[in-house]
């Protein structure tokens, strides 16, 4: 991306930018209009001051997009959990929809053992906020788009407590829904030509009486056992039964965004997002859309030799398979097996997170892999 100065340190006035290639200054403007993010729900962090005027030649209708997109992802990772549990999640969804005209429908609490989510009602039903599973819909034409998204609103780890070290950044844990109604947002917004549908299991992982155990074994949507050897590996489970929803009336292409594993942040860092597909083609664009816009992603491996180590003895799945190797993989496997008839699915197990701040990205929730989906969603699909 185009370089852009700490515009917090630049005075209050109207800047305009020239004498650039349309590519650098719609680069810049991106860029600038990132910088200017601050998130001052509960405090007052005052945005900078400074405004920049773009040349007509620019794409302004695309800039808009992606900006809200960003913006949206960033505000829904940054809200605490006691704004931002299931419920706000499906607020925030209604929102989305309602300003776009989407279709929206949500499915909670005791109705999702009726409409068989079961994993998704285990991980959540502890909670005194009730388990959903959010399904929005937009768009009559074009190729089909199915985005899924974990929607884990705080993960104290379950019975499986987390350390307080480890729970401290957990209301994050929803980042993989705030991804995917971002990049939404952005494809609304600019009105790409796709048939849209965005799933988000959103949950609580909380401790009660009635929580889910170690050593329970659940029955997927698919029909597939799980045994839980970890109660803190919850995300795969809601998202597998999402993952078996979406597959049941295959999309021309389908993306699951989460902040899934620590593997793949000690792989990679926080600033790359990894991702997972077996086509190559898929991985080609992504990437070459990454290294366009700046968004740095990096394919990781879908090792098939790894597939005995997410499979017990006494299930047809272990969620959390002992030794330590290969963390992301073999979570991005798990999933992988309930996409059967999807021929073209890409997992991304995103960070969401800025851990110090750098031009247009402020310390807090950040969106990672979403402005290269968008840039490379119009090729993949072949619009």
């Amino acid at each position: 991306m185009a370089q852009v100065a700490d515009i917090a340190n630049l005075p209050e006035a109207v800047f305009e930018l020239t004498g650039q290639n349309p590519k650098i200054a719609q680069e810049f403007a991106l860029g600038f209009a990132l910088s200017k993010y601050r998130f001052n729900r509960y405090a007052t962090h005052v945005a900078p001051k400074a405004e920049l005027v773009c040349p007509a030649r620019l794409d302004k209708q695309n800039l808009q997009a992606i900006i809200e997109g960003e913006f949206l992802t960033r505000d829904l990772i940054n809200t605490p959990a006691n704004d931002m549990g299931p419920d706000e999640l499906e607020a925030a969804a209604r929102d989305l929809a309602n300003d776009h005209r989407a279709q929206i429908t949500v499915i909670s609490g005791q109705d999702l053992i009726k409409q068989n989510f079961p994993m998704v009602h285990a991980v959540g039903r502890a909670s005194v906020r009730a388990p959903r599973l959010i399904d929005m819909t937009w768009g009559e034409n074009g190729p089909r788009l199915t985005l899924v998204g974990k929607g884990v609103c705080f993960d104290t780890g379950g019975l499986n407590i987390k350390p307080g070290a480890s729970m401290g950044l957990m209301k994050k844990d929803m980042g993989g829904a705030a991804h995917v109604m971002g990049l939404a947002k952005m494809i609304m917004a600019s009105k790409m030509s796709v048939q849209l549908r965005v799933l988000i299991p959103a949950v609580e992982n909380a401790i009660s009486g009635n929580a889910f155990r170690p050593q329970d074994i659940l029955t997927s949507r698919k029909g597939l056992t799980v045994e839980i050897n970890n109660t803190d590996a919850e995300g795969r489970l809601v998202l597998a039964d999402a993952l078996a929803l979406a597959d049941e009336t295959p999309p021309d292409l389908m993306i699951c965004m989460a902040t899934l594993t620590g593997a793949a942040r000690v792989a990679v860092g926080p600033d790359i997002a990894p991702y997972f597909t077996e086509d190559a083609s898929l991985s080609h664009a992504i990437a070459t859309a990454g290294s366009t816009v700046d968004d740095p992603v990096w394919q990781l491996p879908l090792h098939a030799p790894y597939e005995a180590m997410i499979e017990p003895d006494i299930a047809d799945l272990d969620n959390a398979p002992s030794g330590g190797f290969a963390g992301a993989t073999t979570a991005a496997l798990f999933l992988q097996r309930f996409v059967t008839n999807t021929a073209r699915f890409v997992h991304f197990d995103c960070y969401g997170w800025q851990p110090v701040a750098a031009p247009a990205r402020p310390k807090g929730g950040v969106g990672q892999g979403t402005r290269a989906l968008f840039q490379a969603l119009p090729e993949i699909l072949g619009l």
